[in-house]
């Protein structure tokens, strides 16, 4: 290895929402066609990567629906719905269930420690 080049070392996902929110972002920068990033963090796999990861896991009856639309709906809101809000509370337990089940998905592919 030369001088020029450096190692880039990929940053783990904390956490099933971090990974979810990142997905989401990701996909609205690249739907954009924006392409300025300041900072940019190499991750241990690529939107399709994730997109597949779901799909794999909503064919497989792991994530239903309703799950899918919490996800999105509060992915878009880029927060979680919050179990002591009463209009929330349903959704938290959705939103809850589907981050273990994602969680546990991307554990098992080594982007979350």
């Amino acid at each position: 290895m030369t001088q020029t080049q450096s190692i880039i070392i990929a940053e783990k996902f904390q956490s099933a929402e971090q990974l979810w929110f990142w997905f989401l972002y990701s996909r609205a920068v690249r739907n954009d066609f924006s392409r300025v990033r300041a900072n940019p963090t190499r991750r241990p796999c690529e939107i399709l990567d994730v997109e597949t990861m779901i799909t794999k896991l909503y064919l497989s009856g792991k994530l239903t629906d309703e799950q899918l639309n919490v996800m999105k709906k509060y992915g878009d809101k880029r927060r979680a719905p919050h179990q002591h809000i009463w209009n929330e509370n349903k959704d938290a337990a959705k939103w809850k269930i589907a981050m273990e089940v994602l969680e546990n998905a991307a554990q098992k592919s080594g982007w979350i420690d």
